[in-house]
């Protein structure tokens, strides 16, 4: 389940109603999928795509999607930090971003009139950006991430930069579930 943590009154959601109700403040769309489907950790790409058919499918439908892959990241990544070096500015694209995280945690900071919110992604988490969002990502510490990624072009998408350097006053720390209780607990 994502942790959502508006940044300028340090307000935390860890359920699925209110991640919902804030996250439509910053204009995203978020829902949650069961793990109906098993799949093994190294399952191939076909695989999780076709397992993943009928849902897919309902998104291109629903957002004009017309094509989806799975992206795996891992610390054994070739180019891993010349890679996330590209999404960890400030940045927009001409079309949505939407993920599915099968596995690992990410973490999209985005920047709004509301002003910033930190959405913790992982496993089950589904997550649309739409185009023209200021936005942000890093991985967290484990620095792995699997997800079903859709495309309205079937070029992909290319971050546009802004200059407002404003990623840069931000710690790009997840903090999850565990974080979350440990607050509640000391409290």
């Amino acid at each position: 389940m994502a942790v959502v943590t508006t940044l300028s009154n340090n307000q935390k959601f860890s359920d699925e109603p209110s991640i919902r109700q804030c996250l439509k403040e910053f204009g995203i769309d978020y829902e949650r999928w069961s793990s109906e489907h098993e799949l093994s950790d190294d399952a191939p790409a076909e695989e999780v795509l076709g397992a993943y058919a009928k849902e897919i499918d309902q998104l291109k439908a629903q957002g004009g999607y017309v094509t989806a892959d799975v992206i795996n990241v891992t610390p054994e990544t070739p180019g891993l930090d010349e890679m996330l070096a590209k999404f960890d500015r400030e940045h927009w694209h001409d079309e949505d971003e939407v993920r599915f995280v099968i596995a690992g945690r990410g973490l999209f900071h985005v920047r709004s009139e509301a002003g910033v919110v930190a959405i913790e992604v992982g496993p089950g988490d589904l997550i649309r950006v739409p185009r023209g969002t200021h936005h942000w990502f890093n991985l967290c510490s484990d620095r792995r991430i699997r997800a079903i990624r859709l495309f309205q072009d079937i070029t992909g998408w290319t971050p546009h930069y802004t200059e407002s350097m404003i990623d840069r006053q931000y710690q790009p720390q997840c903090f999850g579930l565990s974080h979350l209780l440990g607050s509640i607990e000391s409290r």
